[in-house]
């Protein structure tokens, strides 16, 4: 059974990839009913990341919580049967490029005369209008047209990426965050809306602190590596076993605590480094004084002296630390979820941590088509010999070794 604050409320996933799955999963693991629809085939995110007994584990994450069903929105009749099912939910999530649902019969203008209260998430890269709509935009791309790209990296070199979807992740949020509040307004007036929300967009909104910035000085900011521009030190050190650490104490007590812990209470006394724009002022100095310290100890001994000394610090976790630490097993932020295909398997845990409603989850993502039954069964009135017919026209599929099923 579903739990959590969305409880009642039904999700129809009509998105593929990585932003539209990931907004519906965030609403299905606080007990929204997701049903998601994906080809035959399978959603393109299936083939990426790492496989295990020849099954997607990224589907696993991405489309828990989910009931996986398969009709085929080429297919006049795959088109009828959402415009059947569009009554029984209270979201849709697409994200087809600007122009797809409308050629399709499935606009806004169309569904919302079908279900008035319908709120419709509309994800693209570029937003439903403007000259750029008609473009095809993954998060990768319109990242780069948000800026955001432009400040990741190295400065010695050209702008690198983080090796997750960064920007699809985001604007799933964004879009999430959409629903909720649609949700307490149809609540409240029992009216749907249309949530538009373009990659680019969401991943420009992380540039916040740089918009007024160039407006009123013209500046334009550039890869700072592993510096926060503008709060020093705050950098990833280089430690004596050779790994990394990452240091920020980027305000004055904590440059105070620092030094301390340093040995270097002269610096305390520069009369250079009154405050913490001097130290800005500085910032080249800085780090080569921190990261000559560093490099002097252990990465153990370097986190037990911050955290002795109250300074925020830690190394550069991989995946194999996090599965190693104590603090995520103490906060159970990974969990063994069962799994159809593989038994179980471990993903992350649910976040935020909401006290009275906190979700849950109670399964991990299916195979294609596996649920594509019991939907067509729930929510209209076709019967098992209608769905077989259809399966075998390839307007539906229903997984395999299911065909004839009742």
């Amino acid at each position: 059974m579903a739990q959590g604050p969305l409880d009642g409320i039904r999700v129809l996933e009509l998105g593929s990839t990585v932003a539209g799955p990931f907004c519906a999963r965030l609403l299905a693991d606080f007990g929204a009913d997701v049903v998601k629809i994906e080809v035959p085939e399978g959603d393109p995110v299936r083939s990426f990341g790492k496989r295990h007994d020849g099954k997607s584990l990224y589907a696993s994450s991405i489309f828990r919580n989910k009931r996986m069903a398969s009709i085929n929105l080429r297919e006049e009749r795959g088109r009828e049967l959402i415009k059947t099912l569009v009554p029984k939910f209270d979201v849709l999530i697409e994200n087809f490029k600007p122009g797809t649902m409308e050629r399709w019969g499935l606009g806004y203008e169309d569904l919302r005369e079908i279900n008035p209260g319908l709120i419709m998430v509309r994800i693209s890269g570029f937003g439903q209008t403007g000259p750029y709509s008609h473009k095809p935009g993954y998060g990768v791309v319109c990242e780069a047209v948000s800026g955001m790209r432009h400040l990741t990296g190295d400065p010695d070199r050209p702008a690198a990426r983080i090796a997750v979807s960064l920007t699809d992740e985001i604007t799933g949020t964004y879009a999430a965050y959409g629903v909720a509040l649609a949700v307490l307004h149809k609540r409240a007036t029992g009216k749907g809306q249309c949530i538009d929300a373009a990659l680019y967009e969401c991943a420009f909104s992380y540039m916040e602190p740089y918009i007024p910035a160039y407006e009123k000085t013209g500046f334009v900011p550039t890869r700072q590596g592993g510096r926060l521009p503008n709060s020093t030190p705050n950098n990833h050190y280089p430690t004596k076993d050779g790994r990394y650490i990452h240091i920020a104490a980027g305000n004055m007590p904590t440059w105070r605590r620092l030094a301390t812990a340093m040995g270097r209470a002269d610096l305390l006394e520069d009369p250079r480094l009154p405050d913490q724009v001097s130290l800005n002022e500085n910032e080249d100095e800085i780090d080569e004084i921190v990261g000559a310290w560093t490099q002097l100890h252990s990465i153990e001994e370097l986190e037990r002296k911050l955290d002795e000394a109250a300074v925020p610090a830690s190394r550069i976790y991989t995946m194999e630390d996090v599965f190693n630490d104590p603090h995520y097993a103490a906060r159970e932020m990974i969990v063994d979820v069962p799994d159809d295909d593989l038994g179980s398997v471990k993903l992350a845990n649910i976040v935020p941590r909401l006290s009275e409603t906190p979700g849950e989850i109670r399964k991990a993502g299916g195979q294609p088509g596996v649920d594509t039954r019991s939907v067509l069964g729930d929510f209209t009135d076709l019967t098992g010999e209608e769905i077989t017919a259809l399966e075998a026209d390839g307007v539906v599929y229903c997984g395999e070794g299911t065909a004839g099923a009742d």
